[in-house]
């Protein structure tokens, strides 16, 4: 994605099932699990650079000492930043002599991070700000282990302010900070009740504290709670909690929009957002990881089962296609797969918009994460290329007409050409954004590779997708103009962004899309502007009726054009001034029909369709639509 927006986070968890001393004894660190956890963070660190946090639960603790520990930073390499400082502090131990690391127990009780249980979570940020006290896990203490609660999660709620209502209903004073704060308070009210229940019993049976203490620790239901706890939430959830009884749950919302993975053998249980991390940390083949269920939650008790429960029914599947588009690391053999068949789905529109011209077309990608894709698109080039030659030199062979100079002719002189023509400077970029000038600066966090395209050749560049097209506007274009082609050609894998997302990813505000800028556009343009009032007073109607089965009347924006004609404007909107340059600019976009075909197991397209898979979706965007017309700034939900 050559724009930058902040999406969704990133959870770990590894859950030991030996004692401290077998993994001391095979892989000769008391440590394994808590250096497991760091690996499994750093090869998602992709999903979050806003902040990072890392969790440990100790198991079988004497009274009176610490159990549960929480480290978190919200500096530049938070990752690093943590765990340096963290084996820094147990460097110094076993320097000092308090740790000797052939003994576990000594690691165990003198170093916070060695213990049986771990939790780590990576942060962008979509609301609460930047500060420490918005980093995960948060934590809800008690001086009851079984109350003691650690979340974490990679989501994102529509209904925050009903929560927090339900929450002042029942009595509680809760801070409006974040909608992490609202789960962890509704949860932490439940697991209250459900442990006032069983020591309510207990006590009446007359059986002793001790006794009291053990019972509840066994029979505390984490499913029970996460049913209850989780009836009325709306929006795209994977959560990660860990009480201080040594407990765990990992919980997925029920149309499975938020992504999360899992194994266990004999050693332990392990989960990650993403496949790939699992299957390279712990040596896993890819079908040995699985999918949580949507709907269902992973319970871990502190005697060893583990579980699978369904906490709410299972609703559609709408898995998030942005996951696979842009998010998720390509190294994942499915997401490897779609995203070249991602490029290869665009091909038929490049090929008429080149007009098949092959040997005066160059072909090139805006990093990174457009690589696949571009590599997708090449070979599906080279496919009908290699179609088309086949059947010229059938026909030539037929009358006798193959020549070595045909053959030259078909297979040198028009042949896909692929090049790095694009690259990105990091380092510049960081700068821009913490700089006010940013704007001005832009245009410089792309540079291009010189001497390569000709003025007869056609440029075309593979883009993820194209959200604001800011980054068109103000850098991709005007650099590309520099190399002096005769057509740029901007190839998004994904379709046309037109609705705003409230499930994870910071795309809340619809009037910063620019197909929904070129929309609007062109009902101005073409006398139909008095529609955006009409549509305004429908999301307003929508909004107060409140009806169960809502409708998203923002669609009716984009029904009097075409998607091409969409594209079209897109194209005048981002092209800059000439400035002495003649060529042509085109804007070619992802069809919904494409993309399906290419990610035929996440069909999550509410961004693109507006076919949102709960109610929240729908308050969300008619939201946003209304404040658009009125001009208010900020978040719609």
């Amino acid at each position: 994605m050559s724009e930058f927006i902040s999406h969704e986070c990133g959870i770990a968890l590894v859950r030991l099932k030996k004692p401290l001393a077998y993994y001391q004894e095979k892989y000769g660190t008391p440590l394994w699990g808590f250096q497991q956890l760091f690996l499994l963070m750093e090869k998602q660190h992709n999903r979050g650079q806003d902040g990072a946090g890392v969790a440990c639960v100790k198991f079988d603790v004497p009274a009176g000492e610490p159990y549960m520990f929480r480290e978190r930073n919200v500096e530049t390499n938070p990752i690093d930043k943590i765990f340096q400082s963290l084996m820094a502090r147990y460097t110094t131990l076993v320097g000092e002599g308090a740790i000797h690391p052939e003994f576990p127990d000594t690691a165990k009780k003198n170093f916070d991070f060695c213990g049986e249980l771990y939790l780590g979570h990576l942060r962008y940020g979509t609301s609460g700000g930047y500060n420490l006290s918005a980093c995960h896990p948060f934590f809800r203490r008690s001086s009851w282990p079984t109350r003691n609660l650690m979340l974490a999660g990679n989501f994102n709620l529509t209904n925050t302010a009903e929560l927090n209502d339900s929450l002042i209903a029942i009595g509680q004073h809760p801070i409006f900070a974040t909608d992490t704060q609202a789960i962890l308070e509704r949860i932490g009210f439940c697991l209250d009740d459900e442990h006032e229940q069983i020591y309510r019993s207990l006590r009446q049976a007359g059986r002793p504290g001790p006794e009291i203490s053990r019972r509840i620790n066994e029979e505390i239901d984490p499913a029970r709670v996460l049913r209850t706890a989780s009836a009325n939430w709306d929006g795209g959830y994977s959560l990660v909690g860990v009480l201080g009884n040594g407990d765990a749950f990992v919980a997925r919302d029920p149309s499975g929009i938020r992504p999360c993975h899992w194994f266990e053998n004999d050693e332990v249980v392990a989960f990650a957002s993403e496949r790939a991390p699992l299957c390279t940390v712990f040596d896993r083949a890819a079908e040995e990881v699985h999918e949580v269920e949507p709907g269902c939650a992973v319970i871990m008790k502190r005697s060893g089962t583990v579980t699978v429960e369904r906490i709410k029914p299972a609703l559609a599947k709408t898995q998030c296609t942005f996951e696979r588009i842009y998010f998720s690391r390509g190294n994942d053999a499915d997401i490897y797969r779609e995203r070249k068949a991602l490029g290869a789905g665009l091909a038929q529109q490049i090929w008429a918009s080149i007009e098949g011209n092959l040997e005066h077309s160059v072909f090139s990608f805006i990093p990174n994460t457009a690589e696949v894709a571009f590599f997708g698109l090449m070979s599906e080039l080279r496919f009908r290329r290699r179609a088309e030659v086949k059947q010229i030199l059938l026909e030539a062979a037929r009358t006798g007409q193959v020549t070595e100079a045909l053959v030259d002719d078909l297979i040198l002189k028009n042949w896909p050409r692929g090049e790095k023509l694009v690259t990105k400077d990091v380092k510049l970029r960081t700068f821009i954004s913490q700089e006010k000038s940013r704007n001005n600066l832009a245009s410089l966090v792309y540079d291009v590779t010189y001497g390569v395209v000709q003025p007869q050749d056609n440029l075309v560049c593979v883009d993820d997708s194209i959200v604001r097209g800011t980054t068109l506007r103000r850098s991709i274009l005007r650099i590309l103009k520099r190399l002096q082609p005769k057509k740029i050609i901007i190839a998004s894998t994904a379709p046309q962004i037109r609705y705003p997302d409230c499930y994870g990813i910071d795309m809340s505000e619809i009037g910063k899309f620019v197909a929904f800028e070129a929309a609007i556009t062109l009902l101005k343009e073409r006398g139909q502007a008095g529609l955006l009032a009409e549509v305004y007073q429908l999301c307003r109607d929508e909004l107060a009726k409140k009806s169960p089965e809502p409708i998203n009347h923002v669609r009716k924006i984009y029904e009097p054009f075409t998607a091409e004609e969409i594209s079209a404007k897109i194209t005048e909107l981002v092209s800059p001034p000439p400035n002495g340059w003649g060529g042509k600019i085109e804007i070619i976009f992802q069809s919904v029909e494409n993309l399906h075909a290419a990610l035929p197991n996440h069909n999550g397209d509410w961004y693109f369709t507006g076919k949102y898979p709960t109610p929240g979706g729908y308050r969300v965007v008619n939201q946003a639509y209304v404040n658009y017309f009125e001009k208010n700034e900020g978040r719609s939900y």
